[in-house]
C-alpha cells in the first residue's frame, strides 16, 4: 500500500519552508504527500513580506476531503496562526486522526524572524492540541514559549517539562544552541530519553529545518516506522540536507536547505 502523509501548515510562495518544504520531504522519503493549507504568507528568503488568514471553515473542508478520501499514515502539523484555525485541527483530528501518527511542529518564529502566531493563540495550541498529538518539535525559543516562560534551561529539561505539562512525546531542537554540536532531545511520556547529535553546519541556508525535520519524522512514521527510530533517521536526512544547501543558490537571504540533495548531486 502507498504511503500518505498530509501537511496541515501554512504556504511559502518562497518554497522554502512549509506546505512546500513539507511536500518536497515527503517525496524525498517515498511518501504521497496531501496538504491543508492553513494560511498563505508573502515569503522569500529575506523574510515575510505578509500574511493571508484562511478561514477556519475553510480549514475544517480542505481536512474534510482530505480524510474522507485518502488513507492517511500520518499527519504533520505546522503554521497555525489564530485560536480558530487551532480549534478547527484539534476537531478534525478528534473525528479522523484516532490511531493515526500526528507530529505537531509549533511554527511561531520565522527563520528571518518574523511572528507567525498570534499571542492569544499560543495558549489554545499548549491546552487544545499539544495533549492531542504524538510528538510535538519545537525548538528552544519555542519550547519557553509553549512554557510560558523564558526559560534558559537546556533541551532536554524543556523537552520533560512539555511532557510533564501533557504532551505525549518532545522532541526539543538544538539549532538555536552553541557549540560544534547540534543537539535534539527527545522524552517521551513512557519514560524514553534520547540524545540526538549532528555537527552543526555553517551556512546561512537553514530556511525550512524545522518543518523538513518535522515532515520527515511523520514521512517515517507513515512508513511504519516506530518512534525513536523515526526520529533519529529524520535527523539524519535533515543534517544530509543542511551539507547539501550550499549546492543550491537559492535567493538572496536565508536560503533553502537542499531537500533533493540524495537525488539531485551536483546539478543544484
Amino acid at each position: 500500500m502507498t504511503a500518505i502523509a498530509v501537511t496541515l501548515a501554512g504556504s511559502d510562495s518562497g518554497g522554502g519552508a512549509g506546505i512546500q518544504a513539507d511536500l518536497k520531504t515527503f517525496s524525498a522519503l517515498g511518501v504521497y504527500g496531501a496538504s491543508v493549507v492553513t494560511a498563505l504568507t508573502a515569503q522569500n528568503t529575506r523574510g515575510v513580506q505578509a500574511i493571508h488568514e484562511v478561514p477556519a471553515e475553510f480549514v475544517t473542508r480542505q481536512i474534510e476531503s482530505v480524510f474522507s478520501d485518502l488513507t492517511i499514515g500520518a499527519v504533520k502539523i505546522g503554521m497555525l496562526s489564530r485560536p480558530e484555525v487551532i480549534l478547527a485541527v484539534a476537531d478534525g483530528l478528534a473525528r479522523h486522526a484516532t490511531g493515526i501518527p500526528v507530529v505537531l511542529d509549533p511554527v511561531m518564529i520565522a527563520t528571518s524572524g518574523d511572528r507567525l502566531i498570534a499571542d492569544e493563540a499560543v495558549a489554545v495550541l499548549r491546552e487544545r492540541l499539544l495533549p492531542q498529538v504524538d510528538l510535538v518539535t519545537p525548538n528552544l525559543p519555542e519550547a519557553a514559549v509553549l512554557l510560558g516562560d523564558d526559560s534558559e534551561e537546556d533541551g532536554a529539561v524543556l523537552a520533560q517539562r512539555l511532557v510533564a505539562l501533557g504532551a505525549r512525546a518532545v522532541l526539543v531542537k538544538g539549532g538555536h544552541g552553541t557549540g560544534p554540536e547540534s543537539v535534539d532531545f527527545l522524552a517521551t511520556a513512557e519514560g524514553l530519553e534520547r540524545r540526538l547529535a549532528a555537527p552543526r553546519v555553517e551556512t546561512r541556508n537553514t530556511h525550512g529545518t524545522g518543518c523538513t525535520l518535522s515532515a520527515a519524522i511523520a514521512a517515517l512514521l507513515a512508513r511504519g516506522l516506530p518512534l525513536p527510530e523515526a526520529v533519529a533517521a529524520a535527523k539524519d536526512y535533515l543534517t544530509a540536507a543542511i551539507l547539501a544547501a550550499d549546492e543550491l543558490t537559492i535567493g538572496n537571504g536565508h536560503g533553502p536547505v537542499h531537500h533533493f540533495h540524495a537525488w539531485w548531486g551536483e546539478r543544484g
